[in-house]
């Protein structure tokens, strides 16, 4: 049996998930014997699972066995899996993946760009390399100052890691850090042929502790809007809600982000006498 990238990924994940939960936690008795690994046995999960210890074992091992849709909710089960979980699973037993679309020279910058002046609150488009393509003032007023970076540097993750300034800035730094790097792991495989998206992951590998830290908790994504809190070198607090659009002129590889002011907070108000002073 073969090895691939995909199913040594399936086996790490699963593997994860089984240490993280215990026999009572899945309504169990647990095996007789001294427990030397943390979390269930695999003999515990393959009893829950309906399946072989051998199999389930093949599958922790990343030999690609293309296990069907029934197995794989067993397992999700097994597991206590929830539903991003879930589905991450079924993305990481595709048989092949295709390759990232990569924008290039005809994405149209200009464009992006002034989509983005149209709005007051902070935003940002980037690409499947994580690359901010285009950003309005509030975002660089707020996050970071985008225009001043290099190109090679002007993308998410450098921004989250590795960018002292941002992480002084956010209140909700760690946990903020965990959701990025969730966020990481949800897309990797799909983005795992994009030389500059893997280039720049070995990058924060190696360069950040914290990356490294929050990767090997094995999480996803479960939200698709996330709350970042800000407080700004002059004191002031700003609290934002971030949501995502995809797609945006046609391109798949493209997402806006927009950080809409929280409900119940002076936020927007904050920011307009933000941008007020700037202007002046």
């Amino acid at each position: 049996m073969t090895k691939n990238r995909s199913s040594s990924a399936l086996g790490e994940f699963i593997k994860s998930r089984r240490q993280r939960l215990q026999p009572e936690d899945s309504g169990i008795d647990p095996l007789p014997g001294r427990r030397r690994t943390p979390g269930l046995r695999r003999e515990e999960v393959a009893y829950l699972a309906n399946m072989s210890v051998t199999y389930y074992t093949w599958l922790e091992q990343g030999k690609d066995l293309n296990p069907s849709q029934e197995i794989l909710l067993n397992i999700g089960r097994a597991l206590k899996l929830g539903d991003s979980e879930q589905n991450y699973l079924f993305s990481l037993a595709e048989s092949s993946l295709a390759p990232t679309h990569v924008a290039d020279a005809r994405t149209d910058i200009p464009l992006l760009q002034a989509l983005t002046n149209q709005l007051a609150y902070p935003c940002f488009i980037t690409n499947d390399s994580t690359d901010v393509l285009a950003w309005n003032r509030s975002a660089e007023l707020l996050m970071a100052d985008f225009g001043s970076a290099s190109e090679q540097d002007r993308h998410v993750l450098d921004m989250v890691f590795l960018n002292p300034a941002f992480r002084e800035r956010l209140l909700n730094w760690e946990p903020f850090a965990r959701y990025t790097a969730a966020w990481v792991r949800t897309n990797f495989e799909r983005n795992k042929h994009n030389p500059r998206y893997m280039e720049r992951f070995e990058r924060l590998s190696r360069d950040s502790e914290e990356f490294r830290r929050c990767w090997d908790l094995f999480e996803v994504k479960e939200s698709h809007v996330y709350p970042m809190h800000f407080r700004l070198p002059d004191g002031r607090r700003l609290d934002f809600d971030i949501h995502s659009a995809s797609h945006i002129d046609q391109d798949p590889s493209l997402v806006w982000s927009i950080l809409v002011p929280a409900p119940g907070t002076d936020t927007e108000q904050q920011l307009k006498e933000l941008l007020r002073q700037d202007a002046e």
